[in-house]
């Protein structure tokens, strides 16, 4: 297992910190007194690096890539200018740094208190899946019963549905309570409503940092990938279980999108490489994975009622994860689907096999059967106005934790009806 890299960046070196030097995960920041900008966070800074490209201290491409607030430009460099960057980054923060690149660098740091994040991509296109296999168990038993709880295609194939990039933001954005057409069991017609039972999905979401254009291998789309954040699928339920079961894909997931504000790279996560379970039935041999494609990452939830304080109510790992990113990005190749530089792709909820380790309120409250009791002393079958919702994720190695930043948003009340005359 690694060992924690040391920096002359003090903070990095400390226990537990998110953003050691073996992390050095990409965002998009801005202060009271700069412009949006790309940056590395470090401890509790964040290095400039569109400064430091301007000043011409680091330069990863013929043209500069830092000069617009996201991160595709240098996706597109491709993943060996990432390792050179990667490196080079490496190098200037470590503590063996020399007197005058320290200086250098010190001009271009940043304290995180002072800044305010960003989408740190531009995101092309959003594909959300369903490759969890206790998460889709769980649904599938509550819509259509235990001896049919997962579609006949589930264990061939990464089953997922191309959602909205539009509506995709960054951690500490506000979420609306959204209107649809629900139905009742006991009514005849639907209604048009806001939604009664919204709700979040922990998920880890993939960045494509290289371009395809026809079938890839798992291999091939592992090595597309440029990253991984953190990323909240809100899910209007009522709305969804009108709409199509189990999956809903259009306006039960249309609300938002939440996702870190911090890209942590392949490159920082490759010491904590898992594989996937034990497959019930073979794989098409396109599927078959080179080697392990998940990663041992522990995640959580809080939930803080508005006024109070948050209770944790879910913790699990992706590595319970059934499809791994590369093989959901392979799989969306075969039909000859280019995919582009600032595709996202959720991996779909990540539950564990116990209820503590349920990545939703659905299965948490069993469809709002039993609901949950919070520190609080309220009780929550799904969201209500006010709620605060936190997903936090960590990888741990010898001594040194490679964190996302929290994935954080508060559902507001329902606008008045956009209809009413």
């Amino acid at each position: 297992m690694s060992q924690l890299k040391k920096s002359w960046v003090e903070s990095a070196n400390a226990s537990g910190h998110p953003f050691p030097l073996n992390n050095l995960p990409c965002g998009v920041f801005s202060t009271a007194t700069a412009e949006s900008h790309c940056g590395v966070a470090i401890g509790d800074m964040i290095l400039d690096v569109t400064t430091l490209e301007e000043a011409g201290a680091i330069r990863p491409g013929e043209a500069p890539v830092f000069d617009l607030p996201a991160w595709n430009g240098f996706m597109e460099l491709g993943q060996e200018s990432w390792e050179r960057f990667r490196q080079s980054l490496t190098d200037m923060l470590s503590i063996g740094a020399d007197t005058e690149t320290r200086a250098t660098l010190q001009k271009h740091l940043v304290p995180q208190a002072e800044a305010e994040m960003h989408l740190p991509f531009a995101v092309a296109e959003f594909t959300d899946f369903y490759a969890g296999r206790h998460h889709a168990t769980n649904v599938g038993t509550m819509f259509r019963g235990p001896e049919n709880a997962l579609p006949p295609n589930w264990l061939h194939i990464p089953i997922g549905y191309n959602g909205r990039a539009s509506s995709v933001v960054v951690s500490g954005t506000d979420i609306r309570r959204p209107w649809g057409q629900l139905k009742s069991p006991d009514h005849d017609r639907p209604a048009f409503l806001p939604s009664r039972r919204f709700d979040f999905e922990l998920e880890l979401g993939a960045i494509v940092g290289q371009p395809s254009n026809g079938p890839v291998t798992v291999a091939e789309a592992d090595a597309m990938i440029f990253g991984y954040v953190l990323l909240n699928d809100w899910s209007a339920r009522d709305i969804q279980a009108w709409e199509y079961q189990p999956l809903g894909p259009f306006q039960a997931k249309a609300t938002a999108t939440t996702i870190s504000p911090w890209i942590v790279t392949r490159a920082a996560l490759e010491p904590f490489r898992s594989p996937t379970p034990a497959r019930d039935v073979p794989l098409l041999p396109y599927l078959e994975e080179p080697g392990p494609m998940l990663y041992d990452i522990d995640l959580a939830v809080t939930l803080a009622p508005k006024g109070q304080p948050a209770t944790t109510i879910a913790r699990t790992n992706y590595r319970e994860m059934y499809y791994s990113s590369a093989q959901q990005l392979a799989h969306h190749t075969t039909s000859g689907c280019p995919m582009n530089v600032g595709d996202l792709l959720g991996s779909g909820t990540i539950s564990g096999p116990t209820k503590e380790s349920r990545g939703s309120l659905l299965e948490l409250s069993w469809g709002g059967k039993e609901p949950i009791t919070l520190e609080s002393g309220e009780r929550r079958g799904f969201l209500e106005d006010g709620d605060t919702l936190t997903l936090t994720g960590a990888a741990h190695g010898d001594g040194f934790t490679i964190g996302f930043g929290a994935a954080t948003g508060t559902l507001l009340p329902a606008l008045k009806d956009p209809y009413a005359r």
